[in-house]
């Protein structure tokens, strides 16, 4: 299993931004994460500096929404929808994004979903629990 480091991650996303508005080729990945840069036009800041980018700190305490870590999950989302897992994910997707009529918007309702679940696993030291991210899916969309 690939686990990218925090700076290979910004490292990531930085150099897509810069071969994005350059109009080089990316490769398929990069396409995703391009997109997602893309509808969220308030990182371009943070994105267009690697070396602030790898120095900066998004601690909560800072106040400040982490970039890096609210892309990665867009792309994890769009991961999870296009495989259908944890099954059911991409069916919550799909009512989300008709309720809100926003892809974005639904993304944005499963990322707090997603963020619960991680947060619940790094707090009791316990594998993520698929089920009770797509119990709360499922919360969401009734």
């Amino acid at each position: 299993m690939f686990t990218p480091s925090q700076h290979d991650v910004r490292r990531f996303f930085c150099e897509t931004f810069r071969k994005s508005h350059e109009s080089l080729v990316l490769t398929p990945l990069e396409m995703i994460a391009a997109d997602w840069i893309s509808q969220h036009p308030e990182y371009a800041e943070a994105l267009s500096d690697v070396e602030a980018a790898l120095e900066t700190d998004y601690s909560v305490d800072q106040g400040q929404t982490n970039p890096f870590l609210h892309l990665s999950m867009h792309l994890s989302i769009a991961e999870q929808i296009s495989v259908d897992q944890p099954p059911g994910v991409r069916q919550a997707f799909q009512i989300l994004a008709r309720r809100n009529n926003s892809e974005h918007e639904a993304h944005h309702e499963i990322m707090e979903c997603l963020g619960e679940m991680i947060w619940n696993s790094q707090r009791t030291g316990l594998p993520p629990d698929g089920q009770a991210y797509i119990d709360a899916l499922k919360k969401r969309c009734s």
